[in-house]
C-alpha cells in the first residue's frame, strides 16, 4: 500500500464539491501536485494533514486510516505540514518556535534540542536562530515554517507553495533539501512554480476542477507535450497539452 493512499476521496464545502472521488496513491519520493487555481490543491493538502475530515471516501496515511483518534494522532506524529499560510508569534524567536512544534509532535525530551537545531540548520537559518521571528523576512518566515514541518522528521511531508518568497539561490537550496528528504520519505509539494516541479520531483499529479487529470513522471508529461503549445519549458506545454486534452474531454 502507498505511504498516502486515497479511494474515492470527496470534499464537500457547502454545495460545492472540491475534492470529487479522488483515488491517487503517493509513495516514497517528491512529488509535485499542480493545477490551475481552483483545482483543490491546498484543500487536498488540507484534507492529506488532517486539517479537514473527508466528506466521504477513504484516506489512509501510513498505514493508519483516518477514521479514528487514535489513527489521527498516530499519524499526526510521522507527519510534517507547511501550509499556504501559517501564522506564527512575533516575539518567538527561530528557536522557539521551531521548538514549540517540537513539543506539539511529540518528539521524545531527550531529543528536542537536537531535532531543533537540526531543522533550523537544514533551511540554513542556523545563524539566524536566536532572532525573533518579527524581524524576519518573508522568505525567512517561510523557511522557518519549513524548519517547523520537518522538525519530527516525518515520513510524509506536505508542503504547500512552500518557496514563496525565496530568492532563487534559496529555491536551489530548497530543491535540493526536497531531494534529500524524498529519498526515504513522502513528500507532496503543491506549487504553480513548475519549475520546481522539474528540478525537484520524481512525480507529478495535476488536478483540475478536484479530479484527477494526471499522474506520472516529469518526463512523462514533458512527452505529452505539443511543440506548437505555448510555454517556455517542455514541462509547461506538458501540463498545458494535457489539461486542454482533459478539458476537451469533460
Amino acid at each position: 500500500m502507498p505511504q498516502v493512499d486515497l479511494h474515492e476521496l470527496s470534499f464537500r464545502y457547502r454545495r460545492r464539491t472540491v475534492i470529487d472521488r479522488l483515488t491517487l496513491g503517493f509513495d516514497t519520493g517528491v512529488h509535485g501536485l499542480l493545477g490551475p487555481n481552483g483545482a483543490g490543491k491546498t484543500t487536498l493538502m488540507r484534507v492529506l494533514a488532517t486539517v479537514n475530515r473527508p466528506s466521504s471516501g477513504r484516506l489512509t496515511v501510513l498505514g493508519d486510516p483516518l477514521g479514528t483518534d487514535a489513527g489521527l494522532r498516530s499519524v499526526r506524529r510521522r507527519l510534517g505540514y507547511l501550509p499556504q499560510t501559517f501564522g506564527f508569534y512575533p516575539r518567538f524567536t527561530v528557536r522557539e518556535f521551531v521548538e514549540y512544534f517540537a513539543w506539539l509532535k511529540e518528539v521524545p525530551r531527550g531529543l528536542v534540542n537536537a531535532e531543533v537545531d537540526n531543522a533550523i540548520d537544514r533551511v540554513g537559518l542556523g545563524d539566524r536562530a536566536d532572532d525573533k521571528l518579527k524581524t524576519l523576512s518573508g522568505g525567512m518566515l517561510r523557511r522557518v515554517g519549513v524548519a517547523q514541518a520537518i522538525v519530527n522528521s516525518p515520513q510524509v511531508l506536505l508542503l504547500d507553495e512552500p518557496t514563496t518568497g525565496l530568492d532563487p539561490e534559496q529555491r536551489m537550496d530548497f530543491r535540493e533539501l526536497l531531494r534529500d528528504i524524498g529519498k526515504d520519505n513522502c513528500v507532496i509539494v503543491s506549487t504553480h512554480l513548475i519549475e520546481d516541479v522539474a528540478a525537484a520531483c520524481t512525480a507529478v499529479t495535476l488536478l483540475d476542477s478536484g479530479r484527477r487529470v494526471f499522474q506520472g513522471t516529469p518526463e512523462q508529461l514533458i512527452a505529452a507535450g505539443d511543440p506548437d503549445v505555448g510555454g517556455d519549458t517542455p514541462v509547461e506545454r506538458g501540463y498545458t497539452t494535457v489539461l486542454r486534452a482533459y478539458r476537451a474531454a469533460s
